[in-house]
């Protein structure tokens, strides 16, 4: 998506073009359609970093702890954003997971995460045994499990260019640059300066939803940060066509609370290919999605930050056994196949690849729930980890409440 409008007056800058950034932009415009929104975003098109490297899925809010913003934005955000993609034409499924306990030990913690679907409201929940796992997913092999009807998948690269589109449409006096890299922003007599790669502009309000580069923008812009993002690799295999009989939709296993992620699992995509994984490794480069990837900066920021070793330390056996896995095709398939055993080396071909960004604290321990904070007439997205990509227009309107309830616009 190019340029719809000229000028170097703004009545507000969104920097960042991944969908929470495209989601405030569609929002405030909805609010606001006479305002003069630019969005901007570095790379030659929008959503091209976690928003276009992620799973695709429309979370449930199954897991997360009640009462957080995670679980309150994400049921809300979850059924705005399938209503808007109805509405609006973009390929989605509302097709249901199922949630797999392999052994004995996991029962307890399925039934954990039921229970906790349960206080968030989560619908068209239920256990279902052996039995029915068979009759959702013929191949897949547990003991028992949680069907979550409301998961789906979605295409959330076309969701980020149709919410910018009807933003434009609202007022085609706003606009979208790509290709243009902010650089700086400073006080102008009324609002600020940013200033980028290609130019100039001033703006009553600036908000940053920079994802993987969200706590280097807001340490620039004066907002005291005491974590670091650190960046995490995540890379898939597909079920190759003879393969992908095997899976129907959607099967994840029980996570493990010892590690801070949900582990392996299966997607069938709204192209109708599916994807394994991913798995979790420490990358080298915060943008980087080849194994071999780096950036001398990026390492050094995340490899001289005490909160990085810290998690390295807690989890020194899981990541071990992470990198393994990176660079072993056969011990991916042997993780694979404790869902579905019947998967060969010849069902699977590698992937893609996506980056995590993460809020690491000084503990090594992650900041789990989003974070938004202000900084006179600025606003940063300083965390926004998974499911905000389903959470985004619930987001979205948060930020605009924000702005209003802030006196940042009126």
């Amino acid at each position: 998506m190019e340029e719809t409008s000229t000028g170097t007056s703004w009545d507000v800058v969104i920097v960042g073009g991944g969908i929470v950034g495209a989601a405030t932009f569609y929002k405030l415009q909805q609010r606001f359609p006479r305002k003069r929104i630019l969005l901007l975003e570095k790379e030659a098109q929008l959503s091209d970093h976690q928003t276009g490297h992620n799973s695709g899925v429309i979370h449930s809010g199954i897991y997360y702890k009640p009462g957080s913003k995670k679980a309150l934005t994400c049921a809300k955000g979850r059924r705005e954003l399938v209503d808007f993609a109805k509405q609006h034409g973009v390929k989605h499924d509302v097709c249901g997971k199922i949630i797999v306990a392999v052994t004995e030990e996991e029962l307890p913690r399925l039934e954990q995460i039921h229970q906790r679907g349960i206080a968030n409201g989560i619908e068209d929940l239920r256990r279902i045994d052996a039995a029915e796992i068979k009759a959702i997913e013929p191949y897949c092999q547990g003991i028992a499990g949680l069907w979550v009807g409301c998961t789906g998948i979605i295409d959330f690269r076309g969701a980020v260019q149709r919410m910018a589109g009807l933003a434009i449409a609202l007022n085609p006096a706003s606009a979208v640059h790509v290709g243009e890299k902010v650089l700086a922003t400073e006080p102008a007599a009324q609002g600020s300066v940013v200033r980028t790669s290609k130019g100039s502009y001033t703006a009553q309000a600036v908000i940053f939803c920079a994802g993987l580069q969200s706590d280097r923008m807001a340490r620039a812009d004066g907002v005291k940060v005491n974590e670091q993002v650190v960046g995490f690799r995540g890379d898939y295999y597909e079920l190759t066509e003879q393969g992908r009989h095997k899976v129907k939709n959607l099967i994840y296993p029980v996570p493990d609370p010892r590690f801070p992620f949900l582990g392996v699992h299966f997607t069938r995509m709204t192209d109708g290919s599916t994807e394994c994984g991913p798995n979790a490794v420490f990358t080298f480069k915060r943008e980087g999605y080849g194994k071999t990837d780096f950036s001398l900066r990026d390492t050094w920021d995340a490899l001289t930050y005490g909160g990085t070793w810290k998690l390295f330390f807690k989890n020194m056996a899981y990541g071990i056994d992470e990198y393994r896995r990176a660079f072993s095709k056969k011990l991916f398939l042997k993780t694979l196949q404790r869902l579905v055993p019947d998967l060969r080396m010849e069902d699977i071909r590698p992937g893609r690849a996506g980056v995590r960004a993460m809020l690491l604290g000084m503990d090594g321990e992650m900041v789990d729930d989003f974070r938004i904070e202000r900084t006179g007439s600025h606003i940063h997205v300083l965390n926004a980890p998974s499911p905000a990509a389903t959470a985004c227009l619930a987001i979205g309107e948060h930020i605009v409440d924000l702005c209003v309830e802030e006196g940042v616009l009126a």
